[in-house]
């Protein structure tokens, strides 16, 4: 696994493409129990080399009901993104992650992992990725039906602050598939 996480550290398959150049950011262990994959790292990620250290890893902590010292934990938990570089600035926020990472890295990556229990699909762009044609039209269906996806998966919107609008018209979301989150990474993790 060593290895590997320095082999994806020193990737450049896709450096033309990068405005401020890669720098992927992967955390795993063999051991790792939870995964999250998300979108891409933003550009504080990208300067400091931690995995969700923003306002969105803030959230996303929060959500799961856990603290910095169980999300840092690699032999806990394995943070692989879609894009493991930041992928650059659009027009209404960050590009979509680079394509060429998963299907590169992934499978190897997930070919190491020996006791995963359950990955967080976080972001249209994962669910698409990993459910395929089992994914709703809409990211949100997909969240509301996340029961569907269980034991494997556990389906949640991107936890930035942009998504506070989402979150505000969907109520049910804090209510009902929060506490559910958090349950299921209490069992993982304890």
């Amino acid at each position: 696994m060593d290895t590997l996480i320095k082999d994806i550290s020193n990737c450049i398959v896709c450096k033309e493409h990068l405005a401020l150049g890669p720098r992927p950011i992967v955390a795993a262990h063999p051991q790792s129990k939870i995964v999250i994959i998300g979108q891409a790292p933003g550009t504080v990620v990208h300067k400091t080399g931690v995995p969700w250290d923003d306002k969105s890893g803030k959230n996303l902590r929060n959500w799961m009901g856990i603290d910095k010292v169980d999300f840092y934990d690699a032999k806990k938990i394995a943070i692989i993104p879609m894009g493991f570089c930041y992928p650059g600035k659009g027009k209404s926020g960050d590009l979509p992650p680079r394509k060429e990472c998963a299907p590169l890295w992934h499978n190897t990556l997930f070919d190491h992992l020996q006791d995963v229990e359950l990955t967080l699909l976080i972001g249209k762009y994962a669910q698409d990725y990993y459910l395929k044609s089992s994914a709703k039209r809409t990211l949100t269906e997909t969240v509301k039906n996340y029961q569907e996806y269980l034991p494997k998966y556990f389906v949640l919107p991107h936890p930035s602050p942009r998504n506070n609008i989402w979150q505000a018209k969907n109520e049910w979301f804090p209510r009902l598939v929060i506490p559910e989150l958090q349950k299921e990474i209490q069992r993982i993790l304890r």
